[in-house]
């Protein structure tokens, strides 16, 4: 019974939190579907990574907020805050995920498994036998609660993101990927810092501080692929 106490308390310790965040209300107010497409915009506004004519593929693409980021940032300038002006878009956004998606308007959605050949097949497909400009991924695991096992599932997801780069992005192209500051951190960093010319860590304003949550970029291949 304590431990199912203590499991309420936190419950709504973490409620209050989240529905006081100031990203949370910015999201409603903007029409994101989640505050993280704070996080894709700050890393953005720092290093200049979205640029009109692009091809992104994005990665565990659900609920779909980094997709209606950059669907905004590809709308014709008359669109608007909202980019929902009719328009086509300056730039591609090919996005992928396990899970259901609500349509985003100018993105082309596939749900299966990438590490899937056939949907990795079909994926490539929907890039139209081009390379990305830009990959971003913010999978993360289902997590358990144990940390060893919790770090493990992050790092192979990581590495999924960073192999798909290695494959499927332009040699001047860059990878934003989700990772957890903690065990298997600095393998993470070194794996980067291997494959692409540049690397830097972001912890944006809109990752809360509490979370071990930050982001990897990697800009430029080391090889072409």
């Amino acid at each position: 019974m304590k431990i199912q106490t203590k499991s309420r308390k936190v419950n709504k310790a973490w409620l209050n939190d989240h529905i006081n965040d100031p990203y949370v209300k910015l999201a409603q107010k903007e029409g994101y579907r989640a505050r993280a497409a704070y996080k894709l915009k700050e890393i953005d506004e720092q290093l200049g990574l979205v640029k009109p004519g692009q091809l992104v593929v994005d990665l565990g693409c659900a609920p779909g907020a980094w997709s209606q980021y950059l669907r905004r940032r590809f709308a014709p300038k008359t669109a608007g805050t909202g980019g929902a002006a009719s328009g086509e878009l300056q730039g591609r956004i090919v996005a992928v995920d396990l899970l259901d998606f609500e349509p985003v308007d100018g993105v082309q959605y596939l749900q299966g498994d990438f590490r899937d050949e056939a949907v990795l097949a079909q994926l490539v497909a929907l890039m139209g036998g081009q390379r990305a400009d830009l990959v971003v991924s913010d999978m993360a695991p289902n997590l358990s609660g144990i940390a060893s096992a919790d770090a493990a599932r992050m790092a192979h997801l990581v590495e999924l993101a960073v192999e798909f780069a290695m494959q499927h992005l332009k040699p001047e192209g860059a990878l934003v990927c989700k990772v957890f500051h903690g065990s298997g951190y600095s393998q993470l960093v070194k794996l980067f810092k291997e494959r692409f010319r540049v690397v830097k860590p972001i912890k944006p304003k809109a990752s809360r501080d509490k979370s071990a949550e930050t982001f990897l970029v990697g800009l430029g291949l080391k090889e072409a692929a």
